[in-house]
């Protein structure tokens, strides 16, 4: 196995260890690799984006392959800059004016189709369908998106969510019925989310975890047995040192 495989074991169970150390309690080992993380995330966004933007898509196309029309989104970019120069910081607007309406202009259709007509063309969805040989049909099955059943779905949580945010109308009787629904499918769409995120995160730990058990192996030099011993020896010094040093009275 390769030094640097080795090395770069040591290196992420180290600073892994050290991240995991924030569940006893903040601690300079925590700080150490929350500080190594952040400046490291940042140099290496820094320098993939001088090799993306600088030298891909400007100084190639237009030193090796000609494309001069590149200098004026430069321009507009150089503009920017001038943010930092306060006597000429109202030059800046012009090229963030630019930005904004460009941005605008190709994020508001999109969000458009995908976030207003695509959820249109789910609630309206036939809730019958046509099979050649069958005639009309109704399918029941929760497992597909498009069934008849999951299109009746949708058409009730959608009114009925709509029912709950229309304050015009008074929330009593049927309406109340209604409301509630709506409130029912708000909270299954919010636990949903969170329930993505959660898993989101377990998954993250389970690679990191992963990793730990791994690199148990010999041929990494058992990284995570010593790193672990390691860690915990020095929380117990820090520990024993906060707590022979008392704190200080109030005059």
């Amino acid at each position: 196995m390769s030094i640097e495989l080795i090395i770069g074991a040591w290196v992420a169970t180290g600073l892994t260890l050290f991240i995991f150390t924030f569940l006893y309690k903040d601690n300079p080992l925590f700080k150490l690799a929350e500080n190594l993380y952040v400046g490291v995330s940042v140099g290496y966004t820094i320098v993939k984006t001088y090799d993306t933007v600088i030298v891909q898509l400007i100084w190639k196309p237009i030193v090796e392959h000609g494309e001069w029309a590149l200098l004026i989104p430069v321009a507009i970019g150089m503009l920017m800059l001038t943010r930092y120069v306060p006597k000429a910081a109202w030059i800046s607007r012009y090229a963030f004016a630019f930005i904004v309406g460009v941005g605008s202009g190709l994020a508001i259709p999109r969000t458009i189709s995908s976030f207003i007509l695509k959820q249109i063309e789910d609630t309206v969805r036939p809730l019958l369908t046509m099979v050649p040989g069958e005639g009309v049909t109704f399918t029941w099955s929760l497992l597909n998106p498009a069934s008849s059943l999951n299109s009746i779905i949708i058409l009730i949580g959608v009114s009925s969510v709509l029912f709950y945010f229309f304050f015009s109308v008074e929330h009593t009787g049927p309406g109340k019925v209604v409301a509630r629904t709506g409130i029912m499918f708000l909270m299954i769409a919010f636990g949903a989310a969170f329930g993505y995120t959660v898993m989101a995160r377990m998954s993250l730990l389970i690679g990191r975890l992963t990793d730990l058990i791994e690199f148990t192996d010999p041929s990494y030099g058992r990284p995570s047995l010593w790193l672990l011993g390691l860690t915990i020896l020095t929380l117990v010094v820090m520990s024993r040192r906060s707590g022979g040093n008392p704190p200080k009275e109030e005059e």
